[in-house]
């Protein structure tokens, strides 16, 4: 007797093959593994630092010379980068690209069930954090020139490279889970996403915005953590979900004897 069996369907927005699939895997580990070692990288530094508080210090000066294992700050920035361009390249080939219909009608297929509008192509969110992921590096990079926030006379080009740096990093950290946000809104595999990537991106700009206006000098370096780490923490939700989708599946179907 022959029956015919049904093949399994690739997941939406997955390349032909299992060049996907590890992709996805890749991607997926690196959303995480980035944000864990940057928060783990400047817990251990800020501990390191003898004679200052826990969050007296801020992140980019535990990068500096005069700072105690700079090395360590300076990895967690490096880390952090590769993981975010490696993380956003595969976030954007799992939505779908820039051309996920053409490749749909290509293999003669349409997107899933209650994927409608703009959730046919990636968006801008996946390449901004790949943006971001560059130029944190170049942050870690970019050293400031010393740990502590007391100006010196001439601050040199890279002190000031590092500020105009981290300035972008900050906004590319309020507007990347409101980007995601409006490109999961009607897809059901990632909708649950939405909302607290909105309420991850509105708490980071209003702890920023306290930050920047030096309302509270004593506790600068703790608000810069939060405004830091709330984004990263969105980053893991979506990576987790990223890799619940990274399944096996089978190309095709086929017959079987029985």
């Amino acid at each position: 007797m022959i029956t015919r069996t049904r093949p399994r369907t690739r997941p939406a927005g997955s390349p032909p093959g299992d060049a996907g699939g590890r992709l996805r895997v890749l991607g997926g580990l690196a959303g995480i593994a980035g944000p864990v070692a940057f928060t783990a990288a400047w817990a251990v530094s800020s501990l390191l630092q003898t004679g200052h508080a826990a969050t007296e210090v801020q992140i980019s000066g535990l990068a500096a010379p005069d700072a105690r294992d700079p090395w360590i700050m300076i990895t967690g920035f490096l880390v952090l980068g590769g993981c975010s361009a490696v993380f956003g390249t595969a976030l954007h080939r799992e939505l779908g690209g820039s051309g996920r219909e053409r490749w749909a009608a290509r293999e003669g297929r349409a997107g899933p069930a209650g994927q409608e509008g703009p959730a046919g192509r990636a968006g801008a969110g996946p390449r901004l954090i790949q943006a971001a992921g560059l130029l944190t590096v170049a942050a870690g990079l970019l050293r400031r020139d010393q740990m502590l926030l007391t100006a010196p006379a001439h601050e040199s080009w890279h002190n000031h490279a590092h500020d105009v740096v981290s300035a972008v990093i900050y906004v590319a950290l309020v507007a990347a889970p409101l980007l995601l946000a409006r490109r999961f809104r009607g897809d059901p595999r990632w909708s649950s996403l939405r909302w607290p990537l909105v309420a991850a991106s509105l708490t980071t700009a209003a702890v920023l915005v306290v930050f920047f206006t030096g309302a509270f000098p004593s506790s600068a370096g703790l608000l810069q953590r939060i405004g830091v780490t709330v984004p990263l923490a969105a980053v893991c939700a979506v990576a987790v979900r990223l890799l619940a989708g990274a399944r096996p599946f089978r190309a095709g179907g086929g017959d079987r004897l029985s």
